[in-house]
């Protein structure tokens, strides 16, 4: 009896300690849950909210340095070329006037706008001017082209082809001889006409010469005589056009240039 006594005793002893050990365990829970909650009571309202988050990160971005915005630099402007309209504005001179009433100023027209075209397709700037344009006073550009048609009169059988004149008032002869060049080659390829050697005062003394700011390199030409090369200057504008167009071109790019023989047939 004693030792089933002994043995109930031991296995109440285990049994109270276990249930001292999980009453521990519940209470600890008990005390930790009261005090979360005591805490949670205390906490002034919104302290760890996500207004006081965004208070901290606006009071950051506030002092921050902010970014610099840079201005869009302006693109400079591309500096143009002149193409003068012979006659084009000037009321009481419409140039050569031949006996069906052809003016040299239809002529001129038709054929800068071509030209003017051409080199915008080339992404240039092109300034179409009249013959006593004010814009012409101290006019700068990578360069001036004037141009004009010769006399509707017969003169004899040699007033055909064109003529180039450059301009003598230039600080910078050597391109504008280069330009001259250039224009006499690429004019005389692409027309098969022929340079004509008559360079009249009218030319060689052009008013505009006097006027653009001299560093601007220049020339006058007359595109061909409106009675002996009347049939390319108002049928094929275009090709005349041609003709400037890449004598400009052959100038601006630095292009290869030899005037062809005038005592060779045109290629």
């Amino acid at each position: 009896m004693r030792n089933n006594n002994e043995s109930l005793t031991l296995k109440e002893q285990i049994r109270r300690r276990i249930a001292g050990n999980l009453n521990s365990v519940i209470n600890i829970v008990i005390v930790g849950v009261i005090v979360a909650t005591l805490f949670t009571t205390a906490t002034p309202s919104g302290m760890f909210s996500g207004s006081i988050a965004e208070g901290i990160i606006s009071g950051v971005n506030s002092n921050a340095t902010p970014t610099p915005e840079w201005p869009t630099p302006t693109p400079r402007p591309k500096p143009p070329i002149g193409i003068v309209v012979g006659h084009w504005g000037d009321d009481n001179d419409p140039g050569a006037v031949c006996p069906d009433g052809l003016t040299e100023l239809s002529i001129n027209q038709s054929v800068a706008s071509i030209v003017q075209q051409n080199l915008k397709n080339e992404g240039l700037e092109v300034d179409l001017l009249k013959e006593f344009d004010p814009i012409l006073n101290g006019y700068q550009g990578l360069a001036l082209i004037s141009i004009h048609a010769d006399s509707c009169n017969y003169i004899n059988d040699q007033a055909t082809g064109f003529k180039v004149a450059a301009s003598m008032n230039t600080q910078r002869p050597d391109k504008t001889a280069r330009l001259t060049a250039c224009l006499r080659n690429r004019y005389t390829l692409a027309t098969q006409m022929k340079a004509h050697i008559g360079i009249t005062p009218d030319m060689s003394s052009y008013h505009a010469f006097d006027e653009i700011n001299a560093d601007t390199p220049a020339v006058i030409i007359e595109i061909g005589f409106m009675n002996l090369d009347r049939q390319i200057l108002t049928q094929q504008p275009d090709l005349i056009a041609e003709g400037i167009t890449n004598g400009i071109l052959c100038y601006l790019y630095n292009e290869d240039v030899s005037d062809p023989d005038p005592d060779e047939p045109s290629q």
